[in-house]
């Protein structure tokens, strides 16, 4: 018993250290608030190799984001249900608010290359690739880890209503490996 009261002090003490530390070491500082984004942007560019997505306007940097891609993200995709995000040259062509996602932004993959190199090859070139947020079904401010999409590219639900604003039907989408 004398034994068991030794180990409950032991854990109470360090529980106590910990909390202390906690409270009194230096926490990082919030992030700097941004100048809203005045206007449309003209293009966003994706580097899937790093997860980011930069947002031009002007011919100047106005934004940089984290992404999450596909399931399986090295590469162009090919096919149906590869879990690859398309590389090249694309345009915003749709938007979509009541999406299963927190808003999306549509491109215009595949393109007609990609659907000649399927009915060639027989098989389905795959489609619906997007700009989103997060699934609906996460509490506001959850973020799933890792790549999880079917091939889309994936942001905060808060970046993706910032992106949401100033990027339209028509804006050029570069998505580079």
């Amino acid at each position: 018993m004398k034994r068991l009261a030794g180990v409950f002090a032991t854990l109470a003490l360090g529980g106590l250290l910990s909390a202390a530390l906690f409270l009194f070491l230096p926490k990082a500082p919030p992030p700097a608030l941004q100048p809203p984004i005045v206007g449309q942007i003209e293009r966003i560019v994706v580097e899937k190799a790093v997860r980011r997505m930069t947002l031009w306007q002007n011919g100047a940097k106005v934004r940089e984001y984290r992404i999450a891609l596909g399931t399986a993200p090295v590469g162009d995709k090919v096919r149906q249900g590869d879990g690859k995000t398309p590389e090249g040259l694309f345009r915003i062509d749709r938007a979509n608010p009541n999406s299963a996602f927190t808003l999306s932004l549509g491109l215009d993959y595949p393109q007609p290359d990609d659907r000649a190199r399927a009915r060639a090859a027989g098989y389905d070139p795959g489609g619906d690739i997007m700009i989103h947020g997060q699934p609906n079904a996460l509490p506001e401010g959850g973020k799933l880890p890792g790549d999880w999409t079917a091939g889309c590219i994936a942001l905060t639900n808060a970046n993706m209503r910032e992106v949401w604003a100033v990027a339209g039907v028509g804006t050029v989408v570069e998505v580079r490996p």
